[in-house]
């Protein structure tokens, strides 16, 4: 498959054409694959291992989207996935879009879901879900270091990294962007903020591992420290500090209306049995 030259433009007639029936409509991740201007299930994996982790946090079974399969390719045994219309979706919104193909694909998805926005509004969604999930991982490896290491008050642990990186007290931040108490920052954030965000969790467990950083107050130096150094990144590439980047959708309200798009888009194969 890898040896492959391949010329199929993704459009809409050939994508239904692809379909496959067996007790439900299907499509091989492999010619989804070809019909974005993949060239190997190697680089395609990427879309669909982060299209899974968005079903997951939408607690969407995987195993109704994505099923594994074993296949014979030149010979040898590898793997291939029989996908629903929903993982087609998810997996496109999750592709490169700097490949045309992926980008026909996902305006196609968008409209079939019955997005009112453009497509690109629909993939900074998903990938904004896919970054926050990466965060709550990553937090909780956070969180576990931090315990060994000694830290008594996690949430003046955490609040110090987000002094560092915002230059004031998340419960500012709150106030400045309008955010309930009890929900997270992190779900009003846009992509590149999260990032920021997820380099600023993973470099601070780095450090306290690195530099072997015990103790409460020293830990939160630490957290602290890491902040700043992302902050300062922050502003001298694009010139805009953190704080002032723009509040975006409650990933919450996200998560409803992927849900429904899923029940949108299972509706299209039931009406056409």
């Amino acid at each position: 498959m890898e040896q492959l030259e391949l010329r199929i433009n993704f459009t809409a007639d050939l994508f239904e054409q692809q379909s496959k029936e067996n007790g439900f409509t299907y499509w091989f991740a492999s010619k989804l694959m070809e019909m974005l201007g993949y060239k190997s299930m190697t680089s395609f994996s990427k879309a669909i291992n982060k299209a899974m982790t968005t079903c997951n946090t939408l607690n969407i079974p995987i195993i109704e989207n994505f099923e594994q399969i074993k296949v014979i390719i030149d010979g040898k045994y590898g793997i291939d996935f029989r996908l629903s219309r929903f993982a087609c979706y998810l997996v496109a919104m999750n592709a490169d879009n700097k490949n045309p193909e992926v980008a026909r694909a996902q305006a196609y998805f968008a409209a079939l879901a019955g997005a009112v926005n453009n497509y690109m509004s629909e993939v900074n969604k998903v990938e904004r879900l896919v970054v926050r999930e990466e965060i709550s991982e990553r937090e909780s490896s956070l969180s576990g270091v931090a315990k060994k290491a000694g830290i008594e008050n996690y949430a003046f642990f955490q609040s110090a990294g987000y002094r560092g990186m915002y230059n004031m007290h998340i419960a500012k931040l709150r106030e400045m962007r309008h955010i309930p108490i009890k929900k997270s920052p992190l779900d009003f954030m846009g992509k590149d903020e999260l990032a920021a965000n997820l380099f600023r969790i993973t470099q601070t467990e780095l450090k306290i591992k690195n530099e072997n950083i015990q103790g409460q107050s020293k830990l939160e130096v630490a957290a602290e420290n890491v902040g700043k150094e992302v902050r300062e990144t922050m502003i001298r590439i694009s010139g805009i500090a953190p704080e002032n980047l723009q509040k975006e959708e409650d990933l919450q309200e996200v998560k409803k209306e992927l849900k429904t798009k899923n029940k949108t888009i299972k509706l299209i194969d039931n009406k056409k049995k």
